[in-house]
């Protein structure tokens, strides 16, 4: 049994609160230069090197890439073989929440309440999700998520004889109802399948993949592509201005289901696709 420490945790927690909020992973930022590439609208063109460029100083500062520095999202996948001294897991990470919109001067975004709408002041607590995998190693994946686009993300119950097709429609209406309000091009989870709060988990996590990563299913991957290829024919472009880049890539993942369901989840990500992860 592999010991680690709550302090190791906190302090984990809290580089990555950094990182995460201020230094725009290498593949993200790849995707959306290539992105610039391809835009036939100049105006799209330009926006996308003004985000670059925002970037780039972000990561020098550094500072937040945007003022809306989100509700933290952490999937902690943790080894069965591990054993965690001085406190609990979930208490750990928002140990190291709080310390890391503090020390790095953060917004603070998160309200006690959904109708008393109090802030809590210090951006916890996190929204933990837990897994017990093999090993003794702890692995945490966080996200900042900002609200300009999760509020653009959705969830459907399907009839199965809707699939893919069904599945399609869907999505596309999702982006295109959400327009410029997520910060296009956007990144999107698809989640398929499970039940309702399953599709949306699937979703989430799937945010996390690496762009140009494809699903190891061969019709799953296929389907990504086509449903990129879909959400770019939009023409919401590039900060809901119009142009040819609304998505720089989509994920799906999926989990079996009920005889009688296809449940369909949309977690939608500004351009900003930010997260950090560690393995302890």
């Amino acid at each position: 049994m592999r010991k680690i420490d709550y302090a190791q945790i906190v302090a984990s927690v809290r580089e990555m609160c950094l990182q995460a909020n201020a230094m725009l992973p290498p593949d993200v930022e790849e995707a959306l230069r290539g992105a610039k590439a391809r835009e036939a609208s100049p105006v799209g063109r330009s926006v996308l090197q003004t985000i670059l460029d925002n970037a780039a100083i972000a990561r020098q500062k550094p500072m937040a890439i945007c003022q809306d520095t989100g509700m933290v999202v952490v999937f902690a996948d943790v080894g069965q073989d591990v054993h965690i001294t001085g406190g609990l897991l979930t208490d750990a990470v928002n140990e190291g929440v709080r310390l890391g919109y503090r020390d790095f001067y953060f917004r603070n975004s998160v309200v006690r309440d959904p109708l008393d709408r109090v802030n809590t002041q210090d951006n916890t607590p996190a929204v933990v999700h837990i897994s017990l995998v093999p090993g003794d190693q702890i692995r945490l994946l966080l996200a900042p998520k900002g609200f300009g686009s999760e509020n653009m993300s959705a969830v459907k119950m399907l009839k199965p004889a809707q699939g893919e097709a069904g599945i399609k429609e869907f999505v596309v209406q999702t982006v295109t109802q959400a327009g410029g309000n997520p910060c296009p091009p956007i990144t999107l989870g698809v989640g398929i399948g499970g039940t309702m709060e399953k599709a949306a988990l699937l979703a989430k996590r799937a945010l996390f993949r690496p762009i140009g990563q494809r699903n190891s299913k061969e019709h799953l991957a296929r389907l990504e592509m086509e449903l990129l290829e879909l959400v770019n024919k939009t023409g919401v472009g590039p900060m809901g201005f119009g142009g040819t880049q609304t998505a720089i890539e989509v994920f799906v993942e999926s989990y079996p289901t009920h005889i009688a369901g296809l449940p369909v989840a949309v977690n939608v990500n500004c351009h900003a696709a930010r997260h950090s992860e560690v393995v302890l």
